[in-house]
């Protein structure tokens, strides 16, 4: 690789800046980005800023957030952590919501916690985020005194923090493990000299445990005033009644008299290469990037938007290469990106980086700087960048097709963003109009000359990270500095752009008929069924602008291999896929789809083989041709197998150094009683691939279409799509083969299990515990598990979480089953820390006694049914949602018009129900427990 000075940089950026530039280029590329003028923007007399949107998706929501500049950077040193404990304490107390009131609130009004009620703390800002209804002006005016009360009226309770610190503590504990030691290796190198290498935002432990109250109210005080804050609505609502709410909560939010200076950490910059090299025991693969860390720009003009673009341009076309590098049999690495963007306080970066095999870390990082030095010598071709541009342009068409059907919460993340980073916030007619000019123009020189900006000497960091292991030899400083001297004395060639220009499909299919039709009119849905056999269900919405769904099904699946074939049955579509389809490889058919807005994937799942995919309504033709393709013409590529075989042992020769897997593993094999299908992926089980296998289950499992259903929802007109389904759905191979999947037998253990798995350095702890059983495949006894689901979620959070301190969350789910046999299991599972372990499950257990002998409060169901209602009310206008639902009815030969009648469902919920559930599901005489605890406490005995 070329080594360029600085001076060399300034002088190859004078050079090129003295190019003509293209007409289209006109002076005002350095005025400023206007602002959207849907967005109601504003500051108040204290400093608050706002940014408010009208947006009608979802119907009766809305998105809020309080956004706060500050974070862990701001810590003094006896307050490490506790931007973030701060953050945690808003759910614990404000001004009109004592203790677990706000939670409680949300929650009966159909809010869910960390799903509609979250918040992050970052090194620079701390974001509260909140989805409320809007169907009642009540709701709305609580919601705002909910931010007003995080803003400015947090109590902190003494009681509450120290309950809380346990939560605290545990996710910290969750964090922990072989990536969180090699970071605390490297942050102080890659941020050296920064005050970030210190200030984490999880924190530190010893000071969480034992910091004083007054601590926290002292950075509560000095860093959460107004004019580091900003409040963001976006939603279906009056903006202008909104506005009146902000002025109303926010505008008496007095400014301290003496306010601290916020400041701006610098992370130093530095002439010398460093090296950040970490390894790990537990470490499951290794990994090699390059960080150049470069100065914070001003991005708020339209120059800067265009430079963007270019970037953008560089980046996909660089990684693009690096995919192709891949599918190579022995490839330079297992995948790699080329990235540039906002890093961290006042600094961007470049990223060059790879997922490497074992004893790949030099040739993964020979092969990053070669390519990098191939554009810096010799750029990109003219067809490259005509592709790309065509994949960026299409990509804004449809972010513009659908700029009235954009969700409120890609809104508010912008504004967001806005209010942090100075993110222009023109609205997407104006960037296309801009993409419609800049795009166009970009040349290849504008493009190439980022290479050599980007990948200098100065302000690089070195990152390395891989196991500990006798048979991993890890490259240190000296060798790492001679790959790149390796590279500036390389002879490198050009790169080829091949291009095929041959068609997707050669030899158009005989199109079929449809031979009966059927409407069912409350749903808007109609039925076709072709003569090769094949069934189409097809419903129109309006819920997007530029989206069609599909997903196709028929029985068999991975169910119908032997045992001896299994792997290979189970890696078919993965083996298979690789090679591309008809005539093109998969890095050509990438080339040959660039510009088009389509993605299809074949599946072959354990009962069922079938197609799931997304398409603009402009590019629909595309993807019944690709469809047609992965079912008639599959591609055998040695080279692409082989390569995805040697990723794929290299992603789990490390595997069993994860003590989670090795405890996930145990688990498994316990569940299924040591199936021979069930074995925990290892590099002996999947020396078990075959391609020859995997091609001829494939085909077999994609000879005959007659027993082949697909579904179509989204932005369509039926009539306009016919003559597409007919010609290459009804075109599809049909031999009227009678088939359905195959039980294998697999089961769970009955009675009570326990595993106990000791792996693992950290002092953490997790459990599984997992009811099984037969199930009556009802819709009411369904409704009645997630229900129970539902209940057991929200009282565990309760007691284990907010009472008990003891975790910092609580997974709970019901998955009934039909099919191979009517069969449930219901999962409860967390992490605490060991000694605590037994005592967290002892009251799970007392919780289910408690369900089972009394039954949840009616509060407890009312929330429920609440949350159900208004999951609902959104999902209803969710093409997704419809493709899921209509696909499950008609595989179960259910009416799909009760779709519409699960409302009704949801209001019969009722206690008792879910207190009978609880007794038929949750048997305390059968079941499943895992446990997992550090290796450490095999010796002390601990159980």
């Amino acid at each position: 690789m070329r080594h360029v000075s600085a001076a060399a940089v300034l002088a190859i950026a004078a050079i090129l800046s003295a190019t003509p530039a293209p007409a289209q280029q006109s002076t005002d590329l350095g005025s400023q980005m206007p602002v959207d003028p849907a967005v109601t923007a504003g500051t108040l007399p204290n400093g608050l800023r706002y940014f408010i949107r009208e947006n009608r998706e979802p119907r009766d929501r809305a998105e809020l957030r309080l956004v706060v500049s500050t974070g862990s950077v701001l810590e003094d040193d006896d307050q490490l952590g506790l931007a973030h404990f701060v953050e945690h304490m808003a759910f614990n107390g404000t001004e009109h919501f004592e203790k677990q009131q706000l939670v409680d609130y949300l929650e009966r009004i159909g809010m869910r916690f960390g799903a509609d009620l979250n918040a992050y703390t970052s090194f620079d800002e701390t974001v509260y985020m909140l989805t409320v209804p809007t169907d009642s002006a009540e709701l709305v005016t609580t919601a705002f005194l909910i931010l007003e009360d995080w803003a400015h009226g947090q109590v902190f309770d003494h009681e509450e923090i120290d309950k809380e610190r346990g939560v605290v503590i545990e996710e910290w504990r969750l964090g922990q493990g072989a990536a969180a030691r090699m970071q605390d290796k490297q942050f102080p190198i890659l941020f050296k000299d920064s005050r970030y290498a210190e200030r984490i935002p999880i924190g530190n432990p010893e000071i969480l445990e034992s910091f004083d109250y007054d601590a926290l109210v002292r950075f509560y005080r000095e860093w959460y005033r107004p004019d580091l804050m900003a409040i963001v609505a976006v939603g279906d609502f009056d903006a202008a009644e909104i506005e009146e709410h902000i002025e109303q909560h926010f505008a008496h939010i007095p400014m301290p008299d003496n306010p601290r200076e916020r400041p701006i950490y610098p992370v130093p910059d530095h002439e010398e290469t460093l090296y950040a090299i970490a390894t790990d025991e537990e470490a499951t693969v290794s990994s090699v990037g390059v960080y150049w860390k470069q100065a914070l720009r001003d991005d708020t003009t339209l120059g800067a938007y265009r430079q963007s673009i270019v970037e953008s341009l560089y980046n996909q076309m660089l990684n693009t290469r690096l995919f192709e590098l891949t599918q190579e049999a022995d490839p330079p690495y297992l995948g790699a990106y080329s990235g540039q963007g906002r890093f961290i306080g006042a600094k961007e970066v470049y990223i060059l980086a790879a997922g490497v095999a074992d004893n790949g870390i030099e040739r993964g990082l020979l092969t990053l700087l070669t390519e990098g030095e191939r554009v810096a010598q010799f750029g990109f071709t003219e067809s490259e960048l005509e592709r790309e541009k065509a994949e960026l342009l299409r990509a804004m068409e449809q972010a513009y097709a659908e700029r009235e059907k954009t969700n409120s919460s890609a809104y508010a993340s912008e504004y967001v963003r806005a209010f942090l980073f100075a993110e222009p916030i023109p609205g997407i007619a104006y960037e296309f109009e801009l993409y419609q000019r800049f795009v166009p123009e970009v040349r290849l020189e504008d493009v190439d000359r980022l290479a050599a900006q980007w990948i200098i000497d100065e302000n690089r960091v070195i990152m390395v990270n891989g196991p500990q292991k006798e048979d991993v030899k890890i490259p240190d400083e000296a060798e790492l500095s001679a790959v790149f001297a390796a590279v500036a004395a390389e002879q490198i060639r050009p790169y080829v752009d091949s291009v095929s220009d041959a068609p997707l499909i050669p030899v158009m299919p005989e199109a079929g008929a449809i031979v009966e039709t059927e409407a069912i009119e409350e749903i808007g849905l109609l039925r076709w069924e072709l003569d090769n056999g094949v069934r189409v269900l097809l419903k129109p919405t309006d819920f997007k602008d530029d989206e069609i769904l599909i997903r196709a099904w028929s029985q068999g699946g991975v169910s119908l291999a032997s045992d001896e074939n299994y792997i290979a049955a189970s890696t078919a579509v993965a083996a298979v896929t690789q090679g591309g389809a008809g005539a093109f490889s998969l890095v050509d058919l990438q080339k040959v789809l660039a510009g088009k807005a389509v993605r299809v994937s074949p599946f072959i799942a354990g009962l069922g083989e079938g197609f799931s995919g997304g398409v603009s309504p402009t590019d629909v033709e595309t993807l019944f041709q690709l469809t047609y393709l992965y079912f008639t013409a599959p591609r055998r590529d040695e080279d692409a197998f082989q390569s995805y075989k040697t990723r794929l042992q290299a992603f789990l020769a490390n595997r069993s150094s994860d003590p989670v897997a090795v405890y996930r593993d145990t688990l498994q094999v316990t569940m299924y009683q040591n199936s021979f299908r069930y074995r925990p992926p290892s590099v002996e089980v999947f020396n078990e691939m075959d391609l020859d296998k995997s091609f001829a289950f494939y085909r077999d499992r994609f000879a005959d279409a007659s027993d082949f259903t697909f579904v179509i929802v989204g932005a369509f007109d039926p009539d306009s799509i016919k003559p597409l389904v007919l010609t290459y759905l009804g075109g599809l191979p049909s031999i009227g083969r009678d088939e359905t999947w195959r039980d294998n037998g697999a089961r769970p253990p009955t009675g009570v299990v326990e595993k106990t798995v000791f792996a693992g350095i950290e002092p953490k702890s997790q459990t599984d515990i997992i009811f099984t059983g037969p199930f009556d495949y009802t819709r009411a006894n369904r409704h009645a598990m997630l229900s129970l689901a539902n209940v057991m979620r929200i009282r565990l959070r309760e007691v284990l979480r907010e009472d008990m301190g003891g975790t910092y969350g609580v997974g709970v789910s019901g998955s009934p089953s039909r099919d191979p046999y009517p069969n449930y299991s219901f999962h409860i599972t967390f992490g605490t820390a060991p000694e605590r372990l037994d005592e967290l499950v002892d009251v799970v257990f007392q919780e289910i006694d408690s369900l089972k002998a009394v039954g949840p409060t009616q509060e407890d169901i009312d929330k429920v049914k609440e949350m159900q209602r208004r999951e609902l009310e959104t999902d209803l206008r969710e093409n997704s949602y419809w493709l899921g639902q209509l696909s499950v009815y008609d595989r179960h030969g259910a009416d799909p018009r009760d779709i519409l009648t699960y409302d009704a469902v949801i209001e019969s919920l009722t206690v008792e129900i879910v207190q009978e559930a609880a007794r038929l599901y949750l048997d305390t005489g059968n079941f499943v427990r895992g446990s997992l605890f550090p290796e450490e406490a095999s010796q002390e005995g601990q159980r």
